[in-house]
């Protein structure tokens, strides 16, 4: 499924993470807020990881490192050794997210399973009209991906780097734009019209 997943655009994932906040009907059903989703999503959509390796956070994940914080962990997918900084506005985000639910240290930041997440995050691109076999949690990776592509000016060696991919075929996958992502970088060159 997560080769067949496509990144969300800005839009498209401003609207997804509004939606999990403030709850919506669907079909005559009404969907109950979610910050737990929100949360996760924001999670992989700021600092590229799994939906596994979210899951599996916990505050003593994030160890303070001089003047910065950083993740140490194993993926689990792959069991490759990850460390990297996490930006201080991300720690604070997921900070105050367990002081909120009152999550101690050491206890895991979510207690949910994939299949949940997923299954939420089906009602909720429903909802946008989305096709749920290109969308899921992996489209906020890809986001991620994408966006860090874009504001490095391209540079898809650290991207490739970022996401501890083997190949920089596989990375290019990741970057695929779609049309509308296209036509909204369009739009915006508008502003620079003299």
């Amino acid at each position: 499924m997560n080769k067949r997943c496509v990144a969300l655009t800005d839009s498209e994932y401003q609207e997804c993470i509004e939606l999990l906040r403030s709850g919506f009907v669907l079909e005559d059903v009404n969907v109950r807020p979610n910050s737990k989703v929100a949360t996760i999503e924001v999670i992989q959509a700021t600092l590229g990881l799994r939906l596994g390796d979210v899951l599996r956070l916990r505050m003593s994940s994030f160890i303070r490192d001089g003047s910065r914080w950083r993740l140490d962990f194993e993926e689990q997918k792959t069991g490759k050794a990850r460390t990297f900084t996490v930006p201080d506005k991300v720690y604070s985000f997921i900070q105050q997210y367990a002081y909120q639910n009152d999550i101690s240290p050491e206890c895991k930041l979510f207690d949910i399973s994939e299949r949940q997440v997923e299954r939420h995050l089906n009602k909720v691109f429903l909802k946008m009209g989305k096709d749920i076999r290109k969308y899921g949690s992996h489209s906020f990776r890809k986001y991620f991906s994408c966006r860090v592509y874009v504001d490095s000016g391209y540079d898809i060696a650290l991207v490739q780097t970022l996401l501890q991919h083997a190949s920089a075929n596989t990375t290019k996958l990741y970057l695929t734009i779609s049309e509308k992502r296209i036509e909204e970088a369009l739009a915006r060159t508008e502003s620079h019209i003299i």
